[in-house]
């Protein structure tokens, strides 16, 4: 048997946010009050026909209740490694895999780790770096950038660059924020 998917939270919210009472959405749904207020502590399930009625009662898509939620966390250690293709970082998606319109990406540069010699542009309109502890060098084009502990910086992020931890001793701690995400 199929799991039923939660969705009467949502329905409420939207039947609230809307100023409507049960009985208005029920008018409108042509359905019975008991049926939205069950419907709403997911004690029922609807017919396609009658989901789609009371969506169109409350103001939503009917895929906005089968979207993500809008908020998700990702705990701390619990981000999705990814390899850019430097040396010597340890890089972690921290935002959802759902997320496109934003993408933080952590990376912990071991001394000397680098994303290489050569000059890289990103699919995306803006990047940032803060740097959380160490230090950083960027270069974006011919131009060198050096950020320490607590500095940010933002660029395009389709313009041509590379970093690097300049330190022999010392890891760099840095996020990268880029959107659209890439």
């Amino acid at each position: 048997m199929a799991r039923q998917v939660p969705i009467g939270s949502s329905l409420r919210a939207a039947r609230l946010n809307r100023g409507l009472t049960l009985d208005a959405v029920a008018t409108a749904a042509g359905i019975s009050q008991g049926f939205v207020s069950k419907l709403e502590r997911d004690q029922v399930s609807p017919s396609v026909a009658t989901l789609v009625s009371i969506c169109d009662a409350v103001g939503l898509r009917v895929g906005d209740l089968f979207e993500p939620p809008a908020a998700q966390i990702v705990r701390a250690g619990a981000g999705s490694p990814i390899n850019f293709g430097g040396r010597g970082a340890a890089e972690y998606l921290v935002t959802p895999g759902t997320q496109n319109q934003l993408q933080v990406i952590q990376s912990a540069i071991e001394p000397a780790g680098s994303a290489g010699a050569d000059l890289y542009s990103l699919d995306c309109d803006v990047e940032f770096v803060f740097v959380v502890s160490g230090s950083l060098t960027l270069t974006i084009g011919t131009e060198e950038f050096s950020l320490d502990n607590g500095d940010a910086m933002t660029f395009r992020g389709r313009d041509p660059h590379t970093w690097r931890n300049a330190s022999l001793t010392t890891e760099c701690v840095a996020l990268w924020v880029m959107t659209p995400a890439p």
